[in-house]
């Protein structure tokens, strides 16, 4: 939430003290409820309202992934797939204010996971009431993307009359995924939900992301191909601003899968090669402490390139970067096509690929 810059009069010092005090105290203890509708500043005697329970921005909301937060007070939207959120809410009902007619799937509780086809406006997720207490919500949208057009806006939540907010409990650690529809997760059942990154994440029990576009390039190619290695500062796949705020969250790792789509777009050896040294410094830039695990291409495309990336990157100090040989990981009854996994295929890549990443940051 934006506020306009206060200016600051002159006070009392027993008032400008007590005003210390109760901010200090506010803090210790966590910060006022979500019920709290207002909060008294220290210096001008002005109030800011706090975003109420369930709407964009109450903090008891876990929003994961990259989602635009500044652009209105009153709808977030996620621009990268695998974006989802998280809350705790009280209660026996929960509604979903949507704006535009959108594809999402949610999950109360440790309940199933419920799929709901082009819903709008306010969509019922408790159809049959839950019983009095707390529960917890997750709930992420279909990806936009080609054909599909989607709506994915959050508005924020609808509770029962009384019912509030809680923070649900989070993952300590955080795993990016940076690829294309691979790592996306196309053609597989719910796309970015039964993706590897999503099941890597669920099995290791960390927060995960998927900076992830169906189509990208490593490179950004003349014909348009969208450009990961220019992109990943980015908001937006698809915008050259605004950048980024990587203090919103902190990587433990971070998983490249790119190179699969260059071929057809012209990119040569050398560019790849000097492309991938640069994300890779990238990242190293955006997460200090990160694994990064560079994934040879399924179809083996660029991979000496890539692998060259990376030794040029351990040679120059970085030895938290490594090259990971997939050969061999996938058979043709693992694909859907000669490119994308199927469900299958990406519960493979998951089996070979936690072991790796827990290896180095635990799970």
């Amino acid at each position: 939430m934006q506020t306009s810059p206060h200016t600051f009069p002159r006070r009392t010092l027993p008032a400008l003290l007590a005003a210390v005090l109760m901010t200090c105290l506010l803090s210790w203890a966590g910060g006022p409820p979500a019920q709290a509708a207002a909060v008294r500043t220290g210096f001008t005697g002005t109030t800011v309202k706090a975003a109420a329970p369930g709407q964009p921005g109450d903090p008891n909301i876990k929003f994961v992934g990259r989602w635009d937060t500044s652009s209105s007070s009153t709808a977030y939207t996620p621009y990268w797939a695998g974006a989802y959120y998280r809350a705790g809410f009280t209660g026996r009902t929960v509604k979903l204010k949507q704006r535009n007619t959108i594809d999402l799937w949610a999950r109360i509780d440790n309940g199933p996971v419920r799929f709901y086809d082009d819903v709008k406006g306010t969509v019922n997720l408790t159809p049959t009431a839950l019983s009095p207490g707390n529960h917890t919500l997750q709930v992420n949208y279909q990806v936009v993307a080609g054909s599909y057009k989607g709506d994915a806006v959050f508005q924020g939540l609808v509770l029962d009359s009384g019912a509030t907010t809680f923070a649900p409990p989070a993952p300590a650690k955080l795993v990016e995924f940076v690829g294309d529809s691979i790592t996306v997760g196309t053609t597989s059942s719910q796309n970015a939900r039964t993706a590897y990154g999503w099941l890597i994440g669920e099995r290791l029990g960390v927060e995960h992301t998927q900076i992830a576009q169906g189509g990208a390039c490593l490179v950004a190619a003349a014909d348009g191909c969208v450009g990961l290695e220019r992109q990943f500062t980015k908001l937006n796949p698809n915008a050259a601003t605004p950048d980024w705020n990587f203090s919103r969250y902190r990587a433990d790792a971070v998983v490249i899968n790119l190179g699969t789509n260059d071929v057809g777009h012209g990119v040569s050896s050398a560019q790849f090669q000097s492309a991938y040294t640069s994300l890779l410094r990238k990242v190293r830039a955006a997460y200090p402490q990160a694994w990064i695990f560079a994934l040879e291409t399924f179809r083996g495309r660029f991979v000496p390139q890539t692998e060259a990336a990376v030794k040029a990157a351990v040679a120059g100090g970085d030895a938290r970067v490594s090259f990971v040989d997939t050969t061999g990981w996938l058979g043709s009854g693992d694909l859907t096509d000669s490119v994308h996994p199927n469900d299958r295929g990406h519960r493979v890549i998951a089996d070979r690929l936690a072991p790796v990443i827990a290896a180095r940051i635990g799970s």
